[in-house]
């Protein structure tokens, strides 16, 4: 079992929940409840009762008629999702440093989660004035840069029939103020993955008052869009830039 911590803000029903998902994730096959009740100490109504549940919403399956237990799939789809989290930031985290040295600015990677964006994973800038982290932060998905960004690169979107999404689009970048806070600029791209696919979006943030309109369009918006393009390679994107940096055309 995984150590515990806080223990004062613990659920026992849910600490009880998550010991037989982990008791059963380290069963070779199928179990039976007699085997999960016996190993954890849980009397068998209880195992049953939680069984039941996952069962219910697929975090575990049994063949017909059987009394022996396995993970379902969506327990491997949360862990898949999971895993995809860490490969992007394995595969972005390393570019964004690169980023980060040359635009001295703080660039953060943002995915989409339940129709807002989440500012995911952060490179600070080396600036003694800077904007608080937005790490763990979520905002509604068309209310920011890093948001609109992915809804106009979103194949299954509505980009064609907004003119302002589709304005993002083909500019390759979306920038505004004040949206993460009084006096900030957010300037985002977006990361695509295999056939176009939206997988979150590179966003850097800065006080207004070091982000001028030359200094986008000459250094932050190409530099970015280059980042943006070397991580969606990565991500299994084929595509290439845009004269200038801006955005990317489908091969």
């Amino acid at each position: 079992m995984a150590p515990r911590g806080r223990e004062s803000y613990s659920i026992q029903s849910v600490e009880n929940a998550l010991d037989v998902l982990e008791a059963l994730s380290e069963e070779e096959g199928e179990v039976r409840i007699s085997r999960l009740s016996q190993r954890l100490g849980m009397n068998k109504t209880s195992v049953f009762r939680l069984m039941a549940t996952f069962e219910s919403r697929g975090y575990v399956e049994r063949e017909d008629g059987s009394s022996r237990y396995r993970l379902g799939l969506s327990a491997y789809e949360v862990a898949q999702k999971l895993l995809s989290r860490m490969d992007l930031l394995r595969k972005a985290r390393p570019v964004m440093e690169k980023l980060v040295r040359e635009t001295h600015e703080a660039v953060y990677l943002t995915i989409c989660r339940e129709g807002d964006v989440l500012f995911f994973d952060m490179v600070d800038t080396t600036h003694q004035v800077k904007i608080v982290s937005l790490v763990g932060r979520r905002y509604p998905q068309g209310q920011t840069a890093a948001g609109r960004i992915q809804l106009a690169f979103d194949p299954t979107g509505n980009a064609d029939n907004d003119p302002e999404l589709a304005r993002i689009h083909a500019q390759g970048y979306c920038l505004d103020s004040n949206t993460l806070g009084d006096g900030v600029t957010s300037l985002a791209v977006p990361l695509l993955g295999r056939g176009g696919r939206v997988v979150g979006s590179l966003c850097l943030v800065a006080p207004d008052f070091r982000v001028s309109s030359d200094l986008v369009e000459q250094t932050l918006a190409p530099r970015l869009t280059e980042a943006g393009g070397i991580i969606s390679s990565k991500l299994g994107y084929v595509g290439h830039l845009l004269e200038g940096g801006r955005g990317w055309e489908h091969n």
